[in-house]
């Protein structure tokens, strides 16, 4: 059909960071949702180019899953948007599979029409039960609702901002078809820093941060990293829903843009063994008020006593949340110390190989860095378990517990047995969600060798949650 015959909208990017900057700032000065949501409707109703809205939500393993909804159909029934829970892996069971979505009117993004094309608008969606309350597998409305209830109790906001790596590999569909070659092939060996300006890895680069630009991401650097064929693309801080919101829209347009390119943006934490993996470094602070609640001048590397109470409550159950942090087997690759790997349960301002590193900062900057996190990981998950662990966890009494050898595990079956066994794990989570997601983690890594070996095998790359579709998962 003639494009002549449509009229679709399609904004300058421009135009669109201008619209997701307003909206962003909306959302971190926590405008009141019905004035948001009367806004959005109106703007929905009188702009006739729009054809439809895209609702994002996150399974339990933080798979990102995505509905058209006709615009029309949707101003008239937002209010009872319903979908088969029972096709995601880790929501219902078949007998009792209806869910519903309500719509974070918040959550609103504007993306470029060449990326996600035209006439459509991104918003992220709450998954609801059958009896009107917040679904307990979403994570996305459980840390929502943490958020929200410590900002109404005691004033605090969560922030967050995370530096994300990922791999280009030739080729689209690189991961499905690992099993094929049993190889990724490298678009770019340039490594750390450099990369010529017109070559595919700079160019996905570049795109990547147009695109992400235009989104209000609000961009700082962006560069290729140590490991051949490597990136990263880092991005301001913002309250803990928006951060892990824009870690699952990071990840979309990254794969997005490279599919364009007929290349695979890759997210596994270490698909090629014998050069360092891909981390995701979740810096995270609280603040009152506006004021940093991690900053003290006078402390230990000029963090607060709460910074530090924070840390070592984090430490104390960095064992317990490990497989919350690292979500796959091919995550234990990636915790190897000959890597810089951040296996070691402590904490330093110096060290790599820590699990909490306490970076430069100042009054506005002060923050703890969890390194020990895999960018596979569900971001709802991982920005949950650190905020709640580190406010209300317990610290253990071992002396020098910031510098103590202890370790991460170094496999998943490791990590499954502490989760299982931790009762902070259950009350993380309860045990019905605690279970699930262990039955979802065992399950794939039965699939996979139990041993890593020193090759990656066509299975943990088969059988990753971000890679697996039903037809193949329900071959085995």
């Amino acid at each position: 059909m003639s494009n002549d015959l449509r009229n679709f909208l399609a904004l300058t990017y421009d135009e669109l960071e201008a619209l997701n900057l307003e909206a962003k700032e909306q959302r971190r000065k926590r405008a009141a949702i019905g004035k948001i949501q009367e806004a959005r409707l109106k703007y929905l109703t009188d702009e006739k180019r729009i054809k439809a809205l895209t609702v994002l939500f996150s399974d339990l393993e933080g798979r990102l899953h995505m509905l058209d909804y006709d615009k029309k159909f949707l101003i008239k029934s937002f209010d009872n948007l319903t979908f088969d829970g029972s096709s995601i892996r880790g929501f219902t069971a078949q007998r009792e599979s209806d869910l519903r979505l309500g719509i974070d009117w918040a959550a609103f993004y504007w993306g470029p029409a060449d990326v996600f094309g035209p006439g459509k608008i991104l918003v992220f969606g709450d998954v609801i039960d059958k009896d009107g309350t917040p679904y307990s597998a979403d994570i996305r409305g459980m840390l929502k609702g943490y958020a929200e209830d410590l900002y109404k109790k005691k004033g605090y906001t969560l922030n967050a901002a995370n530096e994300i790596e990922g791999f280009l590999f030739k080729g689209p569909d690189a991961e499905r078809r690992f099993h094929e070659s049993g190889r990724f092939e490298y678009v770019n060996t340039g490594g750390y820093y450099h990369s010529l300006p017109g070559d595919a890895l700079r160019t996905f680069i570049d795109t990547t941060a147009e695109v992400q630009r235009a989104m209000g991401f609000q961009n700082e650097k962006d560069h290729p990293e140590v490991a051949p064929s490597q990136f990263e693309i880092n991005y301001g801080y913002g309250e803990v829903v928006a951060a892990a919101d824009q870690i699952q829209l990071y990840k979309l347009i990254c794969r997005q843009v490279a599919t364009n390119m007929g290349l695979t943006a890759s997210f596994l934490p270490k698909p090629v063994a014998g050069v360092n993996g891909s981390g995701m470094h979740t810096n995270v602070s609280i603040s009152e008020d506006g004021k940093n609640l991690f900053w003290d001048p006078k402390g230990e590397e000029k963090l607060s006593k709460m910074g530090w109470e924070f840390v070592d409550r984090l430490l104390t159950h960095g064992n317990d949340i490990c497989l919350l942090l690292n979500s796959s087997v091919n995550a234990y690759r990636r915790l190897d110390p000959h890597f810089e790997a951040p296996n070691q349960l402590n904490a330093s301002a110096t060290n790599r190989g820590a699990m909490v590193r306490i970076p430069i900062g100042n009054e506005r900057s002060m923050r703890t860095e969890v390194r020990a996190v895999a960018p596979d990981a569900n971001p709802y998950m991982v920005m949950y378990s650190i905020f709640r662990t580190g406010i209300e966890g317990k610290a253990a009494k071992i002396e020098n517990l910031r510098s103590a050898k202890r370790y991460l595990p170094d496999n998943i079956y490791d990590a499954i047995d502490n989760f299982m066994k931790s009762e902070w794990t259950t009350k993380l989570l309860g045990e019905d969600v605690k279970s699930r997601y262990a039955d979802l983690k065992k399950t794939a890594a039965d699939r996979c060798p139990r041993a890593l070996g020193t090759i990656v095998k066509a299975p943990e790359v088969q059988y990753h949650h971000d890679v697996y579709n039903q037809f193949l998962w329900n071959l085995f």
